[in-house]
């Protein structure tokens, strides 16, 4: 009765018809129209509530009418002409229902193929110029929608969308519409090729950046300015948007800071060393705060930019992890061209990271929500060709001469230095250097050297010279000539007290997360530029620093190698290993990695500290002890059975009886990952009395878990194939077996998903014939408890023998009949029903 009511009209229910059906307007009612003479009525009704619920139950109404063509059609020109409606409300309805409308046109009716382009997207386009606010705002986010689902042809947007986004970013075009146009040709650009973009938005972007009268504009593009750059690749950059970097008020200038390292990426190696770095540099000695702290948070970044392998001696693989390069470098400059560019090529090959970003996703979300151990130092990996062809480059001359200047630098310590002797012949070189100033890199060892020579007249000077007042110069130790001095010194000097006040709180923060990139990008040739850096940050008072360190400092291992690992990285890790909770489950979620990185002796005096572990500040930090257990089951590798038995077992065993279950069922897998060790070494001494342990701790258990976890155990022994089933039968089977009476069902149930699943899955002879596992298995089935019933019921094979078979169906009978069908979970009824009816026998 009410659905006819609502049929006859919307006018009298107001709001309340949104709990009805709300296509009911489309039911027979008191007059003689046919369904879309009904749809007609209501669409152009004067009520303007009539049209709302028409514009809201588009969708309804199109799967209504969708299965006859000429119905179809009639339906779209009916939207079509609603979309002029006067009212905006029916507007912005109509649109809000476009996404929902596309997505049904492209997955149920393909045989609509032109439907959408041919009626809804001109809506689309149109509102974006719709004088209502609400209106434009609902169009331009039913368009982002639309483009992420991939429901716009590329005609549509190069021939609709793209012109409409041109005029209304016009000079002449009014300001609000402008400046909304622009905001979503930048979040639209992300979404199209490159080619749609080089040629249709690029030029007026280009022109946008430069806009004189509104600094919204500017600001807008200077925001997506890297967006742009990574979208048109490095000519169009270098050509284009290098140039338009146009610094103007703070908030363009903080802007560009952010974008800084994705500009980067996108030039070459020249340009980016001799045109962003100054721009760079000028930023980090801005008047305003906002710009500092903007440009000092990407100085890592921006500096991580200028990393290669040919520098670095590590690439990366598929999965992320770093490696060394292979040897193939070490003679590149005596290689030819045409067989050593294919080499290097495999050996450079960088590749994404997206598979590193995954793993590290749960691990990001309980810790720090800004670390990643891949992204804590830059994204995307740059484009090395242009190494690669300097590297097989004909002119070796100025190669060698380069390398001479180089060998000179990174011998100019404070020995060679000293003496009018070591300045004559830095003076000479810098004479010699002189004509070559257009090449970046030239310029940049004229920069080194001009420091050396500088500090080599200074020491030469007597003490009481006046030259004692002037600032110091940076430490020797500091120079080297794979990135701009000048902007190496900027980052040295993050962990100074007066940056925290002058520039951000956190500056120090900022300078820990991205160590690891600035100390890839340099080297570890390099790495004495950053030693002292590194030991300030690793004893920084705030612990967010120090946590900050911690989780990237096996990373930091990877690219320092053995040696400065042992030396330089080891002593630091054995502080974070006693500091706060916060900072040691940073090196905890890592503790196998940062291990098997070290030598084995060295490896070994941390077995002592394991223990340590188990130690919290908060007994209830649960989450410790499950992260300690997770990575014992893969340090097990790293040590001998001796050391795994006498170490790991009692630190296993501790936590089985831990108070929170999480932890002891991740270290019942430890036990299990210990027995396979053990027998895998040959050590079936150890092995049997690991498994006498096992049974006294907890086969006997006065608790029911304990009793339950060895239930658990065996199973997983069987399923890992731990030790030879012959000892399995012998020495662990009865006492499971015991355990099929338990007076707890939660105990019998996983006696019976062990036999069941595991021991009787294996076909093994000794049990398929063992009498009391047989016996065992007919009493679960005739179980007072129907989840211990449950596992037992048989899934018969051809393997099994037909004795075996009839001892199942049997014991299925006597069980079913003494025991009438009762409530239980559906799940679980159906579960045992298909279980029953899953043998071709079983009901014979």
């Amino acid at each position: 009765m009410f659905s006819v009511s609502c049929a006859v009209g919307f006018d009298d229910y107001g709001s309340e018809c949104d709990g009805i059906r709300i296509t009911a307007f489309l039911d027979a009612g008191q007059d003689n129209l046919t369904p879309l003479g009904r749809l007609e009525k209501y669409a152009f009704s004067e009520n303007v509530f009539n049209r709302q619920i028409v514009a809201r139950g588009l969708l309804d109404v199109l799967r209504e009418f969708s299965e006859n063509e000429n119905d179809f059609i009639s339906v779209m020109e009916t939207v079509a002409r609603m979309s002029e409606d006067g009212e905006p409300t029916v507007r912005a309805e109509l649109m809000e229902q476009v996404p929902n409308i596309a997505m049904f046109l492209h997955e149920s009716r393909p045989n609509f193929p032109a439907a959408f382009s041919r009626y809804l997207v001109p809506i689309v386009v149109r509102y974006l110029t719709d004088p209502n606010n609400q209106v434009r705002k609902t169009s331009q986010a039913a368009l982002l929608v639309l483009l992420e689902q991939g429901l716009i042809s590329k005609a549509d947007m190069e021939t609709k969308v793209c012109p409409v986004l041109l005029d209304l970013t016009e000079p002449s075009s009014d300001d609000d519409y402008k400046i909304e146009a622009v905001a979503i040709m930048c979040k639209v650009v992300t979404m199209l090729n490159k080619d749609t973009v080089e040629h249709l938005l690029l030029p007026r972007f280009c022109e946008l950046c430069s806009d004189a009268r509104l600094f919204q504009v500017r600001k807008v593009c200077a925001a997506n300015f890297g967006e742009f750059c990574s979208i048109v690749g490095q000519e169009a950059t270098e050509k284009l948007l290098v140039i338009k970097m146009t610094l103007g008020l703070w908030g363009i200038r903080k802007a560009c800071a952010e974008c800084f390292m994705m500009v980067s990426n996108s030039t070459s190696p020249e340009v980016r060393r001799a045109k962003l770095s100054p721009l760079f540099i000028s930023l980090i000695s801005d008047q305003s705060r906002w710009v500092r702290q903007a440009a000092f948070q990407s100085l890592g970044r921006f500096i991580s930019t200028f990393a290669s392998p040919s520098t670095t001696g590590l690439y990366f693989r598929e999965d992320g992890s770093l490696l060394e390069v292979p040897r193939c470098m070490s003679d590149s400059f005596d290689d030819s061209h045409t067989s050593g560019s294919r080499d290097r090529q495999d050996c450079f090959s960088l590749t994404n990271s997206t598979s590193l970003v995954k793993n590290n996703t749960k691990e990001s979300e309980q810790t720090d929500e800004n670390f990643n151990s891949f992204h804590y130092w830059r994204s995307p990996l740059p484009d090395i060709s242009g190494e690669l062809e300097m590297l097989s480059s004909p002119t070796l001359g100025a190669m060698k001469e380069k390398e001479e200047v180089l060998t000179m630098e990174n011998c100019a310590d404070s020995k060679s230095i000293h003496g009018n002797s070591t300045s004559d012949q830095i003076q000479k070189v810098l004479e010699c250097l002189q004509p070559h100033m257009d090449d970046p890199d030239v310029q940049a060892q004229v920069q080194v050297l001009s420091a050396a020579l500088k500090a080599a007249q200074l020491d030469s000077q007597p003490d009481d010279s006046p030259a004692e007042t002037s600032p110091p110069e940076q430490p020797l130790l500091c120079l080297q000539n794979v990135i701009p001095q000048q902007l190496l010194d900027q980052y040295l000097s993050m962990t100074d007290p007066a940056r925290a006040q002058t520039v951000d709180t956190e500056i120090a923060k900022h300078c820990a997360f991205s160590l690891p990139g600035v100390a890839l990008t340099l080297g570890r040739q390099n790495w004495h530029c950053l030693k002292d850096t590194y030991e300030t940050l690793a004893t920084d008072v705030q612990w967010k620093v120090r946590r900050t360190l911690a989780f990237s400092i096996h990373e930091l291992a990877v690219i320092l190698g053995d040696q400065l690992t042992a030396a330089d990285l080891v002593p630091i890790f054995n502080g974070f290993l006693k500091d706060l909770d916060e900072v040691r489950i940073g090196v905890l979620k890592h503790l196998y990695d940062f291990l098997k990185l070290l030598h084995a002796n060295q490896r070994r005096e941390y077995l002592y500290q394991l223990q340590e572990f188990m130690v919290t500040d908060n007994s209830r930090n649960w989450r410790f002890r499950y992260e300690l257990a997770e990575q014992l089951i893969l340090i097990i590798e790293l040590y001998s059975h001796y050391d795994v038995y006498d170490y790991l077992r009692q630190i296993a065993l501790t936590l089985c009886s831990d108070k929170v279950s999480e932890v002891r069922w991740i270290s019942y897998k430890l036990v299990v990952e210990i027995l396979q060790k053990l027998y895998a070494s040959g050590a079936d001494d150890l092995g049997m009395n690991f498994i006498n342990e096992l049974t006294v701790r907890f086969c006997h258990c006065p608790k029911w878990v304990g009793r339950q976890a060895f239930a658990f155990i065996c199973q997983a022994v069987v399923e890992e194939d731990c030790m030879p089933m012959e000892q399995f039968s012998q020495h662990m089977l009865p006492s499971l077996l015991s355990l099929s009476s338990d007076p707890v069902a939660n105990v019998r149930v996983l006696v019976a998903k062990a036999l069941r699943q595991s021991v009787m899955e294996k076909g093994e002879p000794q049990f398929e014939c063992h009498f009391y596992n047989h016996e065992t298995m007919v009493a679960l089935q005739s179980d007072k408890d129907r989840d211990v019933r449950f596992f037992p019921q048989p899934t018969l094979t051809s393997s099994q023998p037909t004795c075996l078979c009839f001892m199942f169906t049997l014991s299925i009978v006597c069980s079913t009949s003494r025991f009438p069908n009762s409530s239980r979970p559906c799940g679980l009824r159906l579960a045992e029903q298909l279980s029953l009816g899953s043998g071709p026998n079983t009901t014979s």
